[in-house]
């Protein structure tokens, strides 16, 4: 303590003068309205500077939540809007509950990815707590990303589309033909249509969509685009269709689950009729 006050002894003309200058400078800003208001100016560009980075420094480490409770609510407006989608008909028929599926959606967070097996899948952060269910399928804005497999309290894991033994039910959308995308244990930016009958009209650039024909997706999500016509060398009875997959699986991050609340229903009634379904 006495090292301290001998320190201040000795710079006292300079703490002195600081004092001073400050004073001084203070009487002109509150007497002199032209410095005042360029004193307090400045004053307020720089604290607004230094909140600006603490708030983007505090907002990057919050990014992850922010996009996960984005996502949620995504879900959310998705539910809402596919529950107000009415298709045109000629006539109005009452629909039983077998005709009158609905779905449910949820945001979720991909932890876990894989690429470069024949069988890949996907880890994701929501459980059985969270309404997750085997057999929900998965997407996100760019297009359909998988279908659940197993799930966890906490966690699931998921088939993603490229996996080789994943099928799903796609139409072309132009035409409403439809058939079945599934991997070839290729390149995982593209996959195959297959089922196409050789007489369908189709050309490259033609979009595919989910067909709503299976109890895993509703109808209009996007797959990818057509970017090969070939005649199939093994059936000549279909054709050959290359289709680039519009999601971006090394970048996959924020996803969609749907549920179809009749999925229960519609497998159990398929496997009465011994019906293979593309689940």
């Amino acid at each position: 303590m006495l090292r301290i006050l001998q320190f201040l002894y000795r710079i006292r003309a300079f703490i002195l003068f600081v004092f001073l200058e400050v004073a001084a400078v203070w009487m002109i800003v509150t007497n002199n309205s032209p410095q005042g208001a360029a004193f307090f100016n400045s004053s307020n560009a720089v604290v607004g500077s230094l909140l600006k980075q603490q708030a983007d420094v505090v907002q990057f480490f919050s990014l992850a939540d922010a996009n996960e409770a984005l996502t949620t609510e995504n879900a959310e407006i998705l539910e809402q809007l596919l529950a107000l989608q009415v298709k045109p008909d000629s006539v109005s028929l009452p629909l039983d509950s077998a005709f009158a599926a609905t779905y449910e959606f949820r945001g979720a967070r991909v932890i876990g990815n894989s690429l470069r097996f024949s069988q890949n899948y996907l880890t994701i952060n929501k459980g059985a707590k969270d309404g997750v269910k085997p057999g929900m399928g998965i997407f996100n804005p760019e297009g359909v990303v998988g279908r659940v497999k197993s799930v966890s309290e906490n966690y699931s894991v998921a088939f993603s589309l490229l996996n080789t033994g994943l099928m799903v039910s796609s139409k072309i959308k132009s035409t409403d033909v439809f058939g079945s995308v599934q991997w070839d244990g290729k390149s995982s930016t593209e996959a195959r249509l297959l089922f196409v009958p050789r007489h369908v009209k189709t050309q490259e650039g033609d979009t595919i969509v989910t067909s709503g024909f299976n109890a895993v997706f509703p109808e209009g999500i996007q797959i990818g685009v057509i970017s090969k016509v070939a005649p199939n060398e093994k059936d000549p009875n279909y054709l050959d269709l290359t289709v680039k997959l519009s999601t971006d699986f090394s970048k996959v991050s924020y996803v969609y689950l749907v549920e179809n609340t009749q999925f229960n229903e519609l497998d159990s009634l398929n496997r009465q009729a011994e019906i293979s379904n593309e689940y």
